[in-house]
């Protein structure tokens, strides 16, 4: 996806990052997804098992392959549009702006934008075991603008992130005091 169909950079302005969710946040649904495979599986397993002769007749067999069919369909659909709501959900940090591109669904987004120099206070979480451990977590932006709270999440190393985003709003908020004078 290239970032510039959605972004109207000014003449100025320059991608300093882009920041997506960690990886290691998307595994537990890798692990449901695979557990769910195996359900349609162990289902015929046991029927098979305990009655012998259900899949003997002529509609049975074909009716569960029918509905195995719909449930892996389903089950597919579901795992892609999480998919594409991680794998497109970003943040761009510019010089001059914040820009958080939210996939809602397959076929909604949501984008909104935060100057830096609004940011008054920037937090950083990780909270738990396995994001201390992988050091991930949420960034979240105090600001004075019309979205008083800005919250990146599940990024990768937030502490360093928190650092960059107000070492670059100090120096936004330098060159709009001396545009100003």
């Amino acid at each position: 996806m290239n970032i510039i169909n959605f972004i109207h950079k000014k003449s100025y302005e320059k991608i300093v990052k882009t920041v997506r969710r960690d990886p290691i946040t998307f595994v537990p649904y890798v692990l449901s997804f695979l557990i769910l495979m195996l359900v349609p599986i162990g289902v015929f397993w046991l029927i098979n098992t305990m009655f012998p002769s259900f899949f003997s007749g002529p509609v049975a067999y074909p009716v569960s392959v029918l509905f195995a069919s719909a449930f892996y369909l389903c089950l597919y659909l579901f795992f892609y549009s999480y998919f594409v709501a991680f794998y497109l959900d970003m943040w761009v940090i510019t010089n001059d702006r914040l820009i958080d591109v939210r996939q809602i669904s397959l076929f909604a987004k949501s984008i909104a934008e935060l100057d830096l120099y609004q940011i008054q206070d920037a937090d950083s979480d990780v909270i738990g075991f396995f994001p201390t451990i992988f050091n991930y977590g949420n960034v979240t932006l105090q600001t004075a603008g019309p979205i008083p709270k800005f919250i990146i999440h599940n990024t990768h190393r937030p502490h360093e992130l928190r650092e960059l985003l107000l070492d670059l709003s100090a120096e936004d908020k330098k060159y709009h005091a001396n545009q100003k004078k």
